[in-house]
Formats: C-alpha cells, structure tokens, sequence
C-alpha cells in the first residue's frame, strides 16, 4: 500500500479488536463527528434557553412549556417515515447540510426577533414546530451517512462515539447554558448556540457526497414507506432487534419522568437532589457509550447487549427500593451505564444487518421509537400515584426483564444475531432483502 504517511481506516472500518478511537483516523469520520457533537450540543443548549424564553414571555406560565414540547415532537412522530424515505432517495450530505440550513435560518429569525425585542411566543411556536418537521429528515440521514464513512466494522466503535457525544451534550450543554444565560444573558447565549450551528454545518460541509443506492425502479413515496414497514415486518432478526428495543423505551425509561417524585416524596433531597440525580443519569449514559468506544469491537454482541439489558432492569429495581438517595444515586448512574450499553449494541446491530436500500426507512421506524418514551409515562405515572413510585418503577423493571427473557426464549433469529451481525459485517454492500437469510435461501422463524 502505497501513501504510509497517509492515515485512513479501510472501506471496511478498523480490523476486529480496534478499539473505537481507531475510527478517529477516518478523516471523514471526525468531520462527521464534530457536526453531529456540535450539532447536538446546540440543539440540547437551545431546549434550555427557549423554555427560559417561553417562560419569561408567558408571564411564568408551566403550561407554556408543555406545548413547545408538544410543537417538536406531534410532527417528529407524523413526518419521520416521509423523512426515513426521502433520506434512501436522495444525496445523504446535501439533505442534512439543507436541513440544518433551515435550523439555522430558524434560529437566526428568533435571535433577530429577540435582538429587537419583538419576540412572542407564536415565534417560538412557530420555529419548534419547524424543528419537529426537519429533524425527522435530518436524524435518519446522519444514522445512515455513518456506514458510509465507517463501514459495517466500523460501526460498533463509531456508533459508540457517537452515543457518548449524545450523552455529553445532554448533560453538559444544558448546564452550560444555564450559566451563559447567567453570566452573560440569554440574547448572547442564544447568539452562541446559533454559532455553533454554524460550526455543525461547515463541519458536514467538509464531508464527501453520500449518493443513494442505486433505485430499479420508480415507485411513489407511500409505497416506499409501506415497503420500508414490510421489510421490518418481514425480516425476523431486524423485527425481534426492534422489537426488544423498544421495551426500555416504553417501560423502563419512562422512569426519568418520575425522579422529581423520588428526589421531593421519597428522599425529600429537593431540586437540589434532583439536578443531581439527572445529572448522574447523563453521565451514566455517556460512561457506557464511551466505555463501548475503548474496548475492542466485541465480537459475542448477543452477549453484551443482554449483560445489559438485564443489568439495567436490576440496578432500576435496586434504584426503586432505595431507601436512601446516595444508594439511589449509585444505582440510577450505574442503570443509565448498562442502558447506554444496551441501546447503542441494538443500534449497531441493526445497522449493521439491514440493507442500504431501506437505510434511512428503518433508522426514521427507530425514530419513531423515541416517541415511546413520553407515551409509556402515562401508565407508569398511573401506577405512581396509586401505589407510589418506587413500586412503579419496580414494576416496570421486572416486566422489562421477564419479557426481554421470553424474547431470547422464543426467538431462534434472536439467538443467531452474532452469526448474521458477523457475516454482515463481511458485506461491502447490504445483505439482501427478506426470505433470503438461511443458508438454503429459506426465511428464519423469529
């Protein structure tokens, strides 16, 4: 190989062993990496100073806030499979760098409005529900765009670095804003999270084309999105990958929601105890995504994911029956610890097995999860206030084990995801389509 001087992790990603900082050679990685850690340090910052805005604007009025929440995430949930759609049609970089031109187009509208102390709360309305409607064609863009970069070896270790970013960014640039908004008031803070868009999207400019594979024929967007849902449907170990990654979406993390009952009702720690127990929970999920990143790509990935799986499900049960907050806030970090883990093996895998023909379909349907989460708050909160929080989330714990445990039992596809993620992996294109997995062409059982 001629060009030593030259570091470049291979189309296929960094041998197996690497560890995850290996892919940091990948030039095209690390503009990837610094657009999406910018990218997400603004948008975390900006959920801060604009409830502070909404809030100030609305004459401290709570219910404010939940209707900006509301504005992001109805139209997240009704256009991301239009946005999962267009993301396999169309030039992935070219997408993301329009998309992020409308964000900060956006924020640049409110920083002006705010400048000129004209700003109401229909412009922050207004932008939230813009925000809602481009992140759906965005996000699935940035998820496909990684195996691209990386390669299916790759993207253990790049997903991993990816997620601890992620987590950074939800502990660290809330709290950062926080202070700017302090120290130097909240129209220069707005101004610094508008830069720092800026940054995010001169970073991806710097990325080379991402073209779509390659289409045999034209077919209208509503079948692309039926085909995308069939694919899910018909492909066993991408189903059962989905299907066990929603239980802590919609069991086990709705659990967040209730800290402000266990920090008041049960450790009486306060708002004080609070922010901390939410920070503890964010540096859990960026320990576990980082500690992914620096061991070597592991190999017996069924493994790993349920060590985790069941390791979050115990430490949320121990979490639940603490009587004293210290142990609680040990428990809550070490949970978030093993969900990281969890989520980001899940991720990899799926990316890993699914074609690129329905990349950006299946990563907006993984989008669409998220959406659990808020969801599985109702009936946790019920339960919360009939037998109180701490039997709540114990609840949810257990359920979330026993039925992750009756998955493994029943699913031979499940089972075999380490034989399927392996040959994937060996693939310089995506494995093929439903029916076609068995060694005699035969489709596998879930």
């Amino acid at each position: 190989m001629a060009g030593a001087a030259k570091v470049e992790v291979s189309p296929l990603g960094p041998e197996p062993g690497a560890t995850g900082f290996a892919v940091l050679h990948n030039r095209q990685f690390r503009w990837l990496y610094l657009s999406n850690g910018a990218f997400f340090f603004a948008m975390n910052g900006q959920m801060i100073v604009r409830s502070y805005l909404a809030f100030d604007i609305t004459n401290r009025n709570a219910f404010a806030l939940g209707l900006i929440n509301l504005a992001v995430a109805i139209p997240m949930l009704i256009v991301s499979p239009f946005g999962g759609v267009i993301a396999d049609r169309v030039e992935k970089r070219r997408l993301i760098l329009i998309g992020q031109a409308v964000l900060m187009l956006n924020e640049l509208a409110v920083l002006a409005l705010l400048l000129a102390g004209r700003l109401e709360f229909w412009h922050l309305f207004a932008v939230v529900f813009v925000m809602g409607c481009t992140f759906p064609f965005v996000m699935p863009a940035r998820q496909a765009i990684v195996v691209t970069i990386v390669g299916r070896r790759g993207l253990g270790n790049a997903m991993a670095l990816q997620m601890g970013a992620m987590n950074a960014a939800r502990v660290v640039a809330p709290a950062l804003a926080g202070f700017l908004i302090w120290i130097v008031g909240v129209n220069a803070t707005y101004a610094v999270a508008v830069v720092v868009y800026g940054f995010a999207f001169a970073a991806m400019s710097r990325i080379e084309k991402s073209p779509p594979p390659a289409r045999d024929r034209d077919t209208s967007v509503y079948h692309d999105i039926l085909e995308g849902f069939r694919y899910v449907a018909g492909d066993p170990p991408v189903r059962v990958l989905m299907t066990i990654g929603i239980l802590p979406m919609l069991l086990a993390m709705p659990f967040q929601a209730l800290l402000v009952v266990f920090a008041v009702d049960v450790w009486d720690v306060g708002s004080r105890g609070l922010g901390v127990l939410q920070g503890a929970a964010g540096l859990g999920g960026m320990a576990g995504a980082f500690f992914l990143a620096w061991r070597p790509e592991p190999q017996r990935k069924l493994r790993l994911m349920m060590a985790s799986l069941l390791g979050f499900g115990s430490s949320l049960f121990l979490f639940a029956l603490s009587p004293w907050f210290a142990l609680g806030l040990v428990m809550v970090l070490i949970a978030d610890v093993f969900a990281s883990i969890f989520q980001t093996v899940n991720n990899t895998i799926i990316q890993m097995v699914i074609p690129d023909a329905v990349r950006g379909r299946v990563m907006s349907l993984m989008m669409m999860t998220f959406g659990l989460t808020p969801l599985g708050t109702v009936p946790i909160s019920a339960l919360a206030q009939k037998w109180g929080a701490p039997f709540a989330v114990g609840a949810a714990a257990v359920a979330m084990v026993a039925l992750s445990l009756l998955i493994y039992a029943l699913s031979r596809s499940f089972r075999d995801v380490d034989r399927i993620a392996g040959e994937a992996a060996l693939m310089e294109v995506g494995p093929v389509m439903p029916g076609r997995r068995g060694s005699a062409g035969a489709p596998e059982p879930m």
